[in-house]
């Protein structure tokens, strides 16, 4: 697992307002309308002007992929619409700015004991996605614009004939009219985005229905919500609220969920057995060592304990990780991501020559699995070996062919490129590794450079073209 980038919305650098009078007047920043998150006004981290955190880790990827492959395919999105990126956040928290993109934090997967909880986390948002909620919402927005456009005219009016008529009642209706405004629209959105989030959460038990899963874990997450909510719960206001509030919703859906035959189906051994190392894996790679050591006493003795002290290790020790991995190793020799893991302690320790045969027993388990071969390439670069520069130059436009998306694949690719002289070529990566963080003006100055040592018409020329013509959409004003 590790950190590649951090992902922001184009024109979402400015915080977004927590009550909806300044939402409205931004409404292309909005995406909190289709989130799981305890029922709030805050808009989703890139919305709040801070970037998305994004971690890259094939294991938990592959996992989750696995979880919403059936939940698509019974929500009849077709195969490959939907990304799920994975967010640095502890938080239970999943949400989806469009129809091609769903981020879910490391913290549902921590906190969920179970496999259904995720999948009933994915099934909810998957309902927005294909009831085109984030579509219509644009739709409510502008009609909750209108009409407090015209709760202030009506209020401007009815202060102007007070004046007229030197009737200081009338000025004083007439200013509570126009203050009251803003809430007429915003209470006419929040309405609907309530209504929208329970349509999702029964589009959810039709999907997890259909796939003969249990809805026990999506129980389980609103229980947790509701719980959270218990002490807040007598201060709040339901109306002003964008979600339904977390016992509502439990309450609707448990009668409901409970009439399935499938409920008390558990989920399948080994998808709990994957789900358990995933939880152990995540909770390693974000807490202190030592809050891991608490969790996953020595006494314990199973495989996902080991894995998490393995990855403890890792972080703290580096090399001397490798002891506890070749445990994990000599237990499930083919499992992949153990020598993946193995190839990451020797390489963040400094020895990226030996870090070559894990990473290549890595990709002989997963041949297409592209961050894999990113590991590979970025290890036989480190091994500063002129050597191994061709190949590792080929094993890394493989990877970004498979993982585009990689930040990392694209600065290595430079430094293998500009080593063997290509330094034309190093610089078009280096703008894709720019395009990929969002520094476009950067980007497009490394791309005029290299268009200048390049032959007009050569895929390199053209990459460099498409950057420097890159234009990033505009938010609707």
């Amino acid at each position: 697992m590790r950190h590649i980038s951090t992902v922001q919305e184009p024109g979402s650098g400015k915080a977004a307002a927590p009550v909806l009078g300044r939402i409205l007047r931004k409404a292309g920043t909005l995406f909190m309308a289709a989130a799981i998150a305890l029922p709030s006004l805050t808009a989703p981290l890139a919305a709040q002007g801070r970037k998305i955190p994004v971690v890259r880790d094939a294991e938990t990827e592959e996992l989750l992929r696995d979880y919403a492959a059936p939940i698509f395919k019974a929500a009849g999105l077709p195969k490959g619409q939907v990304e799920i990126i994975l967010v640095n956040e502890n938080t239970f928290n999943a949400f989806v700015p469009d129809a091609r993109r769903m981020f879910i934090n490391v913290g549902v997967l921590i906190e969920a004991e179970t496999p259904g909880e995720v999948i009933g986390v994915i099934a909810h948002e998957a309902g927005h996605i294909a009831g085109r909620h984030l579509v219509r919402l644009r739709t409510a927005l502008a009609n909750a614009q209108i009409m407090t456009v015209v709760g202030m005219v009506l209020g401007a009016g009815a202060m102007a004939a007070g004046v007229s008529s030197n009737s200081s009642g009338a000025a004083g209706g007439g200013a509570a009219i126009a203050m009251g405004a803003p809430g007429i629209g915003q209470r006419s959105l929040l309405a609907y985005q309530r209504g929208e989030e329970a349509a999702a959460d029964k589009a959810a038990l039709r999907y997890l229905e259909m796939t003969g899963q249990s809805a026990k874990g999506m129980l389980r997450t609103f229980e947790r919500f509701a719980d959270q909510q218990l002490f807040s719960a007598k201060y709040t206001d339901p109306y002003a609220q964008s979600h339904p509030m977390a016992r509502e919703r439990y309450n609707s859906l448990e009668e409901q969920a409970r009439k399935s035959k499938y409920f008390d189906k558990p989920a399948p051994p080994a998808l709990q057995a994957r789900h358990d190392m995933v939880r152990a894996k995540l909770t390693a790679f974000t807490n202190h060592p030592n809050a891991v050591a608490r969790l996953y006493p020595r006494s314990d003795t199973s495989m996902p304990a080991q894995y998490a002290r393995a990855v403890a290790a890792m972080r703290s020790s580096g090399r001397a990780a490798v002891k506890d991995i070749d445990a994990l190793i000599a237990k499930q020799p083919d499992n992949p991501h153990f020598h993946e893991l193995k190839g990451q302690a020797l390489l963040e320790s400094g020895n990226p020559k030996a870090a070559i045969p894990s990473f290549q027993r890595a990709v002989q388990l997963r041949p297409n699995e592209g961050q894999f071969l990113i590991w590979l390439g970025y290890a036989m670069v480190g091994a500063n070996d002129p050597s191994l520069l061709a190949e590792a130059e080929r094993i890394l436009k493989n990877g970004i062919q498979r993982d585009p998306n990689s930040g990392i694949a694209f600065s290595q690719l430079a430094i293998a490129q500009a080593r063997q002289g290509k330094q034309a070529e190093a610089d078009v990566s280096t703008a894709q590794g720019m395009m990929m963080t969002g520094d476009f003006q950067a980007a497009k100055r490394y791309a005029a450079r290299a268009q200048k040592n390049l032959k007009r018409g050569t895929p390199a020329w053209i990459q460099a073209d498409d950057i420097l013509t890159y234009t990033p959409p505009a938010l609707n004003r």
